[in-house]
């Protein structure tokens, strides 16, 4: 789980393994496997950032692998 802030300022807890997509428009849209949408004002690479600190967390990623930027 990661804790993202909506564009109120609102904090909630969102279930990084269902995250499909990470868009900015320029507002970071977070989309769900399941199509839902969610608008924060976290920017993209924060949002990468706390994505890859919890797959560490629950060993997805091990902690000396680092993710490749594929163009």
């Amino acid at each position: 789980m990661i804790k993202v802030t909506r564009l109120n300022g609102q904090p909630f807890t969102l279930n990084a393994l269902f995250i499909e997509q990470i868009e900015c428009f320029p507002d970071t849209t977070i989309t769900l496997s399941n199509g839902k949408k969610f608008v924060v004002k976290e920017n993209e690479e924060a949002v990468l950032k706390k994505i890859l600190s919890f797959y560490q967390k629950i060993q997805v990623f091990s902690m000396d692998q680092g993710v490749e930027e594929t163009e």
